[in-house]
């Protein structure tokens, strides 16, 4: 009997995947193992190996939909099994919002598609594994739910339609109120939150009728080209890598009080300690750049002033400080920003820093990351100086507290101690925090301490980490 595969749970944080590209044609062999979907998952593209040898049967879904893990994506055949004749017709296209939703909704003694826990790659069409109910152990909630209910996996229990629509608001599904079977939340619960906050009314014959204007966020702005240019413009589906790079700005701009701090640093002892070192990191096969040197002052400062690495948890109301250093670095690939992770780098030296720079940031251009090397950041830097802007103010790649832009080195005359013009080594450094978890003085007084560790680099390997 052909048999469903259904999208793995790529990474422990991945809840969906968007479909980019079938690697098989529908009525063509397949291998075990052999790649046959490719599939994007927060910024990193994998290709999933088939988990049995046979036919690709019929493709799901399409290029272009986004699908929850453990949903359906294909049916394969195994070999010498009698099919029926191929269809030629295309996918058919992905299901509305609404559609979905009705679709996902679950009645007590039911499984729930993306709530079930340890669903396996593939299991027989149309006959469903005995999988525990997870909703079973979850008691039947009033009609107005007041707060998420989470299934026993501990996620907050939501159709697949609903979880989409709040990643792409940039909403924190935990925070929406549902008002559906068992505190299910529903898409109006996630329209209804956007609007105003407020909670969805379940769908009752006493709720059907005229509703009052919303208030709250406004709707987005509906683009229209310009009259008589209609002609003179290219559409391209907002897909992939930049949908997960709108849905992730959208995030840091809703939920961040974004502020900037603005410094610079003398660098011309760096620059000097980083021309005579450079030979000789070459000869261990290492390309010495500024960023570990800067890597290396923030492993020493994050130390020092906590807050900068910290995350708020919303969901539970509580400041996350975290006793590891791990940076994200701002990738520019063909396709946009990726943000690559260099772990413990208050553990590491700075030639083991330098590596792991250089090898992540090849593997991001060559878009060959893994979900886990792009995931974990407590603080972030993005090297804009590198393209050569004076200055910028970054994004916070959330759920960081802040992130770091770090710009060009040029020559610029500075007045020194004794009142002279003297050429020096400058640049500027610019500073992107969440001011609900950074005050000004703090953020100020860090820039300080990562100034003092880079104009006199020889203090990097003095300090304890």
């Amino acid at each position: 009997m052909p048999k469903e595969v259904v999208l793995p749970e790529l990474a422990e944080s991945v809840v969906e995947g968007e479909i980019l590209r079938w690697l098989v044609q529908e009525g063509e062999a397949l291998k075990k193992d052999q790649p046959f979907v490719e599939v994007m998952t927060d910024k990193v593209t994998v290709e999933l190996p088939s988990p049995l040898e046979g036919v690709l049967l019929q493709k799901l879904v399409k290029e272009g939909d986004v699908v929850p893990v453990h949903a359906p994506i294909a049916l394969i055949a195994e070999p010498g099994e009698v099919t029926a004749p191929i269809s030629d017709k295309k996918p058919s296209p992905a299901p509305s919002v609404q559609a979905q939703e009705e679709r996902s909704i679950v009645e007590p003694g039911q499984v729930a598609e993306d709530d079930g826990a340890n669903l396996s790659l593939f299991k027989p069409d149309g006959k469903p594994e005995q999988i525990k109910n997870p909703f079973t152990q979850v008691a039947a909630p009033s009609a107005a739910q007041s707060t998420p209910v989470a299934g026993a996996s501990g996620r907050v229990i939501a159709v697949p339609a609903a979880r989409k629509l709040a990643r792409e608001l940039g909403l924190d599904i935990a925070q929406i109120p549902g008002s559906g079977p068992h505190g299910r939340v529903r898409v109006e619960d996630v329209k209804a939150y956007a609007q105003g906050g407020t909670q969805a009314q379940p769908t009752t014959p006493e709720t059907i009728g005229p509703k009052p204007p919303a208030t709250g966020f406004p709707p987005p702005v509906q683009y229209k080209p310009p009259k008589g240019y209609e002609n003179l413009e290219t559409r391209v589906p907002l897909r992939g890598l930049r949908r997960a790079i709108a849905q992730q700005m959208s995030a840091s701009h809703l939920y961040t009080v974004r502020t900037l701090s603005v410094d610079e640093a003398d660098l011309t002892e760096l620059v000097a300690l980083r021309e005579r070192l450079k030979l000789e990191a070459e000869a261990q096969g290492v390309k010495l750049s500024y960023l570990p040197f800067i890597f290396k002052a923030l492993g020493v400062a994050l130390k020092k002033f906590p807050a900068l690495n910290s995350s708020l948890d919303e969901a539970r109301q509580e400041v996350v400080l975290k006793h590891y250093v791990n940076i994200g670095m701002a990738v520019a690939a063909e396709n946009g920003l990726i943000v690559p992770v260099v772990r413990d780098v208050d553990r590491k030296s700075l030639l083991q820093i330098a590596k792991e720079i250089n090898e992540l940031a090849e593997k991001a251009r060559s878009g060959k990351l893994a979900p886990e090397e792009v995931s974990g950041s407590s603080f972030s830097v993005t090297n804009i100086g590198s393209i050569g802007a004076l200055f910028s103010f970054p994004i916070i790649n959330v759920p960081d507290a802040a992130i770091l832009g770090v710009h060009s080195i040029q020559k610029r005359p500075v007045v020194n101690e004794r009142d002279e013009i003297v050429v020096r080594q400058m640049m500027y450094l610019s500073l992107s925090f969440d001011h609900r978890l950074v005050d000004g003085a703090e953020a100020a007084r860090f820039c300080k301490e990562v100034i003092r560790l880079l104009e006199k680099p020889e203090r990097l390997f003095l300090e304890a980490l």
